[in-house]
């Protein structure tokens, strides 16, 4: 999840788009890298657990987003409506779809010094208590280290059959460098993968989940310096090498955007120390790209054709609807997913990031060279979109506001222009319920990048951490029930319209650390209690959930009148 930012970075835009070419084969980046296999690593091979994908993506095509707000009818209700009343069953996704539940490691696991795992740049950043909200930190989290068998149980219990996680680097290579993998890390993935799966359960692993370790970012800079393409590649081999009989479903990076931005562009988020040094994010950017298609690389050249499996990568990002229908609000808008979605897509499909940024960022926005485009091309099975809200786009040529927002000249608001909000807000102040924007998203993202494999990654929305609640009150999560309804009928309908969505994940299993927020936000569907042992209760729409994936349809609406 993203935690709190200043108005929470949110990129798009720009008209001019640069040429598809057809996929090409892709000679070796990182060169032939060792392979690190610990001896415990369990060779149990699961068969017939991968999907089908294409070899090599659909010719993509221009599309934009003036061209798909318009395509798609008003909600129900106006603009602002919520979706709460959405008609939706199991029945309205196809044979197959993935419903799952996501979290990550330095949100859930604790254990900062169990295992023989090394300190992240999260685990450092958050010795200053100043940073986090409520002066907290990851260092326990919920204890899942400890209590993952009684989680994936419940998780099984619900009828979940997916759950997408992630794997510690510093629990891997204490120091990142890739040279002795951690034997006791690798037990704890093979004992949590072994587990999920004897429950039914199919895991989904996220290599960088934001937590790089810190003896990287102390020796070679982290994500601002060349070096970490080769330290990831390392890293992603040796969980290819591990978990990867098991693990068919793979994600290099999640929301680069944030790292990048928040990370080195605001310091908000670990590693913080570089506040106001707005090129920092751009470099950043640019090195994740790579090392995320040197990951790519690595499992294509030597552990594909055994494997079979899939890697991805996901991405964040906020629908971008025109504010009205001037030319200038409908190019304001492309340049928010230009600036968001094109950032990192862009590179990966067409070679080269967005011509908006180029015009925007000039020299402070890096080059890849030909080797380099040649490289990153099509490096990419399915796209992971984690999506939460949307805003109203228009362009404004000197906005007040951070510098993210003020180079793309635009303003995000959160009223329609005849005064109608965008939907009801959920505890963050960013986060306004708008289940209609995902339908767009997904549609846009389709036609723009020749209809590749997605999933949704990440769903979900907050609700404040009330210490004077009762415990059925906490529990009666309604709203939270009305946005999955309406955001899972947005995703049944962007599959009506053609996009190639192939599952969705409920952001969070568990309530969690959300990282500048500590805990003072609750994304779970399952509640922890923090002030009683951690003990794990199922909220009402981790019920709703549960009856949704049997098909009890009568029940679910029962519920909510």
């Amino acid at each position: 999840m993203w935690g709190h930012l200043p108005g929470r970075q949110s990129l798009r835009g720009g008209s001019h788009r640069l040429v598809p070419v057809p996929p090409t084969p892709v000679a070796a980046h990182v060169g032939s890298l060792p392979l690190f296999i610990s001896t415990k690593s369990s060779s149990r091979l699961v068969a017939g657990r991968n999907h089908a994908r294409r070899d090599s993506p659909a010719e993509p095509r221009v599309a934009h987003a003036a061209e798909i707000a318009s395509s798609s009818p008003p909600p129900p209700g106006g603009m602002g409506s919520t979706g709460r009343d959405a008609e939706v069953t199991r029945g309205d996704f196809p044979d197959g779809f993935v419903f799952g539940v996501a979290t990550s490691a330095y949100q859930i696991e604790g254990a900062r010094r169990e295992g023989g795992k090394g300190d992240n740049i999260w685990d450092v950043f958050t010795e200053n208590k100043e940073r986090i909200l409520d002066g907290s930190s990851g260092e326990v989290a919920v204890d899942h280290y400890h209590r993952y068998k009684e989680d994936i149980e419940l998780m099984a219990s619900l009828g979940f059959r997916a759950y997408r996680f992630s794997i510690s680097w510093p629990r891997i290579f204490p120091d990142g460098l890739g040279k002795n993998v951690n034997e006791q890390g690798v037990a704890f993935y093979n004992d949590l993968i072994n587990f999920m799966i004897e429950k039914g359960i199919e895991p989904y692993a996220t290599l960088y989940h934001w937590d790089l370790p810190h003896n990287l970012q102390q020796t070679v800079g982290g994500w601002l310096s060349d070096k970490i393409v080769e330290y990831f590649a390392l890293y992603a081999e040796a969980c290819f090498a591990n978990f990867g009989d098991r693990v068919k479903h793979w994600i290099t990076i999640n929301e680069p955007l944030q790292t990048a931005v928040n990370g080195y562009g605001i310091g908000h988020f670990a590693p913080g120390g570089c506040e106001g040094e707005t090129a920092r994010c751009y470099l950043a950017a640019h090195y994740q790209i790579l090392a995320h298609a040197a990951a790519v690389d690595v499992y294509r050249r030597k552990f594909k054709a055994v494997q079979g499996g899939e890697v991805g990568l996901v991405v964040d990002c906020e629908w971008a609807e025109p504010f009205s229908e001037k030319t200038e609000d409908q190019v304001a808008a492309e340049r928010r997913l230009d600036f968001q979605l094109g950032w990192y897509l862009d590179p990966i499909y067409f070679g080269d990031y967005p011509e908006s940024m180029r015009q925007r960022l000039g020299d402070d926005l890096p080059t890849f060279s030909e080797k380099d485009k040649e490289f990153i091309r099509n490096k990419i099975d399915f796209v992971g979109i984690n999506h939460y809200t949307s805003r109203f786009i228009a362009h404004h040529q000197d906005p007040e506001d951070i510098y993210f927002y003020r180079v793309q000249q635009v303003e995000r608001i959160e009223k329609w222009n005849t005064g109608e909000k965008i939907g009801e807000r959920a505890a963050s102040e960013w986060l306004f319920i708008v289940p209609w924007g995902l339908r767009k998203l997904l549609n846009y993202a389709a036609k723009r990048y020749g209809n590749p494999v997605i999933y949704v990654t990440e769903n979900g929305m907050d609700e404040e951490d009330d210490q004077s609640a009762t415990l059925d009150q906490v529990l009666n999560d309604t709203t939270r029930v009305g946005y999955f309804k309406g955001y899972l009928a947005s995703v049944a309908q962007a599959i009506k319209d053609g996009a190639d969505v192939r599952g969705y994940f409920a952001w969070s299993f568990l309530d969690n650390f959300e990282w500048a927020m500590g805990y003072t936000k609750r994304f779970g569907i399952v509640y922890v209690d923090y002030k009683n042992g951690l003990s794990r209760h199922p909220k009402a729409s981790a019920r709703w959930f549960s009856r949704f994936l049997k098909g009890d349809d009568a029940e679910n609406k029962a519920d909510m009148n």
